[in-house]
């Protein structure tokens, strides 16, 4: 920064030694001199030209070539925007100094004391003197004349950037960079948390509470964010480059050895997103897009609820969503009308993804030459599954060989015209992937102390499979999603579909199931990731066969009504009670009642759960524009399905006693700091 200033005061002494000269031999401009040329480009003729402005979007215009120089020197190193330049250009002769000095100290590039510095140039203190005398005093921006209505979550906005359009907090190089962020801290209080997460997943996982309901009390400020924007500058006018990097702390505990007293506040710092953008306006109505990096999902990301609590953000309870390394490409078209209406359809390769949770397992292998009943050496050895999927990232989606596909349409009209409100969206979204499990030969081995007739099995499943196996099976979602701001509330909707949903946060946390329907002489294999459990069995044809893999297929949604409190009572805009909000939430997640019994492979126990609801009331109060306190009451519920006998087992108990319901009241309060 300080090498930037420096320079900046040296070309700044130039600039006041030669205005003097300059303005006398500046001539008048004639119309036909504004005309700014952006047809130049780098390897063109231009491009090489003494003249910097030139290729650079600044006008060439009678005013002297030294300033035209001066300024295309400050727009090629990225201290002015060309239109900046020009309006500097197209000041008098004897303003231009003056509009040089405010625009560069507008961007704190220089101040009064490098004017100072600079003073000793003969024939500069004055001119100095004036502009600082004459340089306007600083204006605060009005604030608002109307409370906002609520504006939607949308972490996938579709406006495409305006060009220029960031406004930089520092600059590395010609590269704007605006830092954002947030500071979280919330206590919270469930009255039945049996996992002991400060966040919650569906009940059951655990099969039992324990004596009581397990309530607990947690305070975490692992929700801080913190993350940059970034815009790239770029000869053409049509094209504009954005990026984004943005991380958290909800990677939870790091484990290292000076962290095992403490580590519950050494929470990890995580990658949200890290993606660059290009945006190429083809037509005043028409833009086009590329993005590249890691960013929320197409599906189900595109209409999310607001709560305050964001660890899983209602995930498993009616909201889907997710973040994921992607190529994107789409086109915003303006349609126009009174509505401002917009449409922009989207397509998207991810990674493919599972979610699955690998194991570690002990595998041990017979010798053919084993006999029943008689004593022989079995060699084990200890697989490290999850450690693999920690240093080496998911198998079974990257296993298939081919990306996960997505795409999402989007109409967006201005539903209400009233002051400070966000236009609505109509939203379709979809997903299609593939997981393919792999099983190695040796892996197909009966257990230690296997019964002759067992040890057959799985003899014959080698031979079938000598060089080992695969299994597969297909993901697939569908999401329709409205928001609706009005200013008077603001309603959020999204209803979903699909199969193995799992890791796009719904479906219940189930994958797949084997359906081993008519085959006999079962064995079964772990997948080499020991994810997945592959099984054989024989045929009516006596063929030793894989059964097939069958994604469990799963429902939900959610609606989250906003309530912009403060408008509704015309509260001062510019007051302490500008900021009160309040938000009614209710959300669904379930799987298909067949899918879950043969998933969860229910006959004398039982197993849960099948579905769990959600219902919250938040209330937010914004103290000032960078500070807010939310209060959020939950009811989190999971539902179990009986064995087949039609009763509630151990398998499903709360306090100790069989029951087919889980409930959590949980309350959480805390601030949130944003800058």
């Amino acid at each position: 920064m300080l090498k930037s200033k420096k320079y900046l005061s040296s070309l700044l002494a130039l600039a006041i030694a030669v205005v003097p000269v300059m303005a006398e031999n500046n001539n008048a401009k004639t119309a036909n001199e504004n005309v700014v040329n952006t047809t130049a480009t780098e390897g063109s003729p231009t491009a090489g030209s003494p003249n910097p402005s030139v290729g650079l979007g600044l006008a060439a215009a009678s005013s002297d070539a030294n300033v035209t120089a001066l300024l295309g020197v400050l727009v090629m190193k990225g201290v002015l925007a060309p239109t900046e330049a020009n309006a500097i250009r197209d000041a008098s002769p004897t303003a231009q100094f003056q509009a040089l000095v405010q625009a560069l100290s507008q961007k704190g590039l220089v101040n009064a004391q490098d004017l100072s510095a600079i003073a000793a140039v003969p024939g500069t203190m004055a001119l100095a003197s004036q502009s600082a005398a004459q340089a306007p005093a600083e204006q605060k921006p009005a604030g608002p004349t109307v409370v906002p209505a609520i504006a939607p979550v949308r972490v996938l906005p579709l406006d495409a950037p305006v060009k220029d359009g960031l406004i930089p907090a520092l600059k590395l190089g010609a590269i704007r960079v605006t830092p954002y962020g947030l500071i979280k801290a919330t206590a919270a209080h469930d009255s039945s948390d049996p996992r002991g997460d400060d966040f919650l997943v569906p009940g059951f996982l655990n099969t039992d509470t324990g004596p009581n309901t397990n309530p607990s009390f947690h305070i975490k400020a692992r929700a801080t964010r913190f993350g940059a924007n970034f815009e790239w500058p770029d000869i053409s006018k049509k094209l504009t480059l954005t990026g984004k990097v943005e991380g958290d702390f909800e990677g939870n505990l790091s484990r290292a050895d000076n962290r095992n007293v403490s580590s519950i506040r050494s929470n990890a710092p995580q990658l949200r997103l890290a993606y660059a953008r290009l945006d190429y306006a083809a037509s005043d109505k028409s833009d086009i897009f590329f993005e590249g990096g890691q960013d929320w999902t197409i599906y189900g990301s595109s209409a999310l609820p607001n709560m305050l609590e964001t660890t899983f953000l209602g995930a498993y309870w009616g909201d889907t969503y997710e973040r994921a390394p992607q190529m994107r490409f789409g086109l915003i078209q303006k349609l126009g009308g009174s509505r401002n209406f917009k449409f922009s359809p989207e397509f998207a390769i991810m990674m493919p993804s599972e979610g699955n949770l690998p194991a570690d397992a002990t595998i041990c292998t017979i010798p053919a030459s084993f006999v029943p009943g008689t004593a022989t050496a079995v060699t084990c050895s200890v697989t490290n599954g999850l450690g693999n999927q920690l240093g080496y990232g998911e198998r079974q989606g990257a296993d298939s060989g081919r990306p996960e596909l997505e795409g999402r349409a989007v109409l967006q009209w201005q539903l209400d015209t009233a002051p400070a409100v966000a236009p609505a969206q109509l939203i379709f979204s979809t997903f299609e992937a593939r997981r393919e499990a792999i099983v190695l030969r040796s892996a197909i081995n009966a257990p230690a102390g296997s019964s002759p007739t067992t040890i057959a099995n799985y003899a014959a499943a080698q031979a079938a499979f000598p060089h080992g196996a695969t299994n597969s099976s297909n993901a697939y979602g569908l999401q329709v999603a409205l928001q609706l701001p009005t200013r008077w509330a603001t309603l959020v909707a999204s209803a979903y579909r699909g199969a193995d949903l799992r890791f796009m946060f719904a479906g219940q946390l189930l994958s797949n199931f084997n359906d081993e329907t008519g085959l006999i002489n079962l064995v079964s294999a772990p997948s080499v990731d020991r994810s997945s459990t592959v099984l054989f069995g024989q045929n009516a044809a006596g063929q030793v066969v894989v059964a097939p893999q069958i994604a469990v297929r799963g429902y939900g949604g959610f609606v989250n009504l906003g309530l912009p409190l403060s408008r509704w009572f015309n509260a001062e805009p510019k007051g302490r009670n500008a900021g009160w909000t309040l938000y009614l939430h209710s959300g669904l997640d379930a799987v298909e009642h067949s899918d879950f019994a043969r998933a969860k492979g229910i006959g004398a126990d039982g197993a849960g759960p099948y579905k769990s609801t959600l219902q919250a009331v938040t209330l937010y109060h914004k103290v000032n524009p960078w500070c807010s306190f939310g209060y959020e009451l939950s009811l989190f519920s999971s539902y179990a399905l009986p064995n087949s006998a039609g009763v509630y087992t151990p398998n499903t108990s709360v306090a100790g006693v069989p029951s087919r319901t889980w409930r959590d009241l949980r309350e959480e309060f805390g601030p949130i700091f944003t800058f």
